[in-house]
């Protein structure tokens, strides 16, 4: 209840931070030097440009991966969480626009030429035409079959292109920045922003660049997936607890743009710094894993996430669809290794028995320790007697004993049948507080 409670505490604390940051722009308009006062929608217009613009700057904060600030929530909630705020600023940034043509401001008249149109116009066009282009790769990425890696060097690129273009748009018409006082806050933000950039793009590959890691062991398994067995080169490595995740640099140094997420499934208990990442062949980067060769030099930024064990318990259900077995099996091989005596639960969902990665030694460690494994097969085999289907709350009150409230859940795999999943929890009356979700697809 302890670890619980200083997570709520640092939850707040960085959301009345952050709250800070967004309203900055707007506190600043009531400080210093009033300029002429204008009608009511034309400064709700500006408040919203500033706002967004304030919020977009943000959003390289977001995803630099600071610890202190990811843990409380878990990395996957701050990039679904920097996805949707992404919309919410551009949707204002939009509207800035708008609401001045709707109002008929002076701003929004077309000059007789090309060459009258004020920088500040211009500027705004290029902001704007970068976010649009943004926003529609990142949310239709996968339909227009943009490869992850593409899609990640332009959404930098086009993020760069929007911040610098709203700024330079308030440059240019420079309402509000005569009062020195108001300058020097949108300096300092500007600073701020540019700071979080270069920690992400120089400061933290050079320190990655210092602890590198040699791949040790590749390893196939079942359903099309490698073992990257990985260990520290010169250095000590890091502790990591189980159901993390890291982000790999698997061809070139911690300077390129793209590293990949993927959970560590060894157990957290390794003496040597060794880790483990499972990666499942999906056609894109996951399709050169199992041609990795041994000794290769690879890098490690880690570890991250929330979804991990340790609060009290009686027992612990793990619930995994596909590669999500991948954390349940940190968990499992490092509460073997623990000597933990809790019973363990794990539902297993998979196409077939082919598919179900690490089954072999789940099958063993049913044996030497209190785990219970049920497989749910999608498509089973002719005279398959276990499950099949998908679960759902029926299944749960088959294999789990009662108290449901009182076990710990985790659940991984697609999103549908973690929303499915999730639900079927609530309807039996198992408490948020009890059950822990991780997306694997952050965008």
């Amino acid at each position: 209840m302890q670890f619980r409670d200083r997570d709520f505490q640092r939850r707040v604390i960085w959301s009345v931070i952050y709250l800070l940051f967004i309203l900055a722009p707007l506190l600043a308009l009531l400080t210093g030097a009033m300029p002429p006062a204008r009608d009511f929608w034309t400064e709700f217009s500006v408040a919203l440009g500033y706002t967004g613009l304030a919020m977009m700057g943000l959003q390289f904060g977001l995803t630099a991966r600071f610890r202190h600030v990811t843990d409380p929530w878990g990395e996957d909630v701050i990039y679904h969480f920097h996805r949707r705020v992404s919309l919410l600023a551009v949707g204002l940034v939009v509207v800035h626009p708008l609401i001045l043509l709707a109002n008929g401001s002076e701003k929004m008249a077309m000059p007789d030429s090309l060459a009258e149109v004020p920088l500040g116009a211009v500027f705004a066009v290029l902001s704007l035409g970068a976010l649009v282009l943004l926003v529609v790769m990142a949310l239709w990425r996968t339909r227009l079959k943009i490869s992850y890696e593409f899609w990640h060097f332009t959404h930098i690129g086009l993020a760069l292109v929007a911040v610098g273009g709203g700024l330079l748009h308030m440059v240019g018409w420079g309402f509000y920045l005569a009062d020195p006082v108001k300058r020097a806050l949108w300096i300092g933000m500007t600073i701020f922003w540019i700071a979080l950039l270069l920690y992400v793009r120089i400061v933290k590959p050079l320190f990655m660049l210092r602890r590198p890691y040699r791949v040790a062991e590749v390893r196939a398994e079942r359903g099309d997936t490698t073992t990257l067995v990985m260990r520290p080169e010169g250095h000590a490595g890091f502790r990591f607890r189980p159901g993390q995740f890291g982000w790999l640099t698997l061809w070139g140094s911690p300077f390129r743009i793209t590293g990949h997420p993927f959970s560590f499934s060894s157990s957290a208990e390794a003496a040597d710094g060794r880790v483990e990442m499972t990666i499942r062949n999906l056609g894109d980067f996951t399709s050169g894993i199992a041609k990795v060769p041994v000794g290769r030099r690879v890098y490690l930024d880690g570890p991250y996430g929330a979804f991990t064990i340790g609060n009290p318990a009686d027992m612990h259900v793990l619930i995994a669809g596909g590669i999500g077995i991948t954390p349940m099996m940190s968990m499992i091989r490092t509460l073997v290794d623990r000597g933990d005596k809790r019973p363990l639960i794990l539902l297993y969902g998979g196409k077939d028995l082919e598919s179900l990665t690490f089954r072999d030694e789940l099958d063993a460690l049913v044996k030497r320790v209190d785990l219970t494994v049920v497989y749910v097969l999608s498509q089973p085999p002719e005279g398959w007697l276990g499950e099949s289907g998908y679960i759902d709350a029926a299944m749960f009150k088959r294999h789990l004993p009662p108290g449901y409230a009182d076990h710990e859940y985790f659940i991984c795999g697609p999103d549908v049948m973690m929303d499915s999943i999730e639900a079927a929890l609530g309807e039996m009356k198992v408490p948020l507080s009890k059950y822990h979700s991780e997306r694997y697809s952050f965008v």
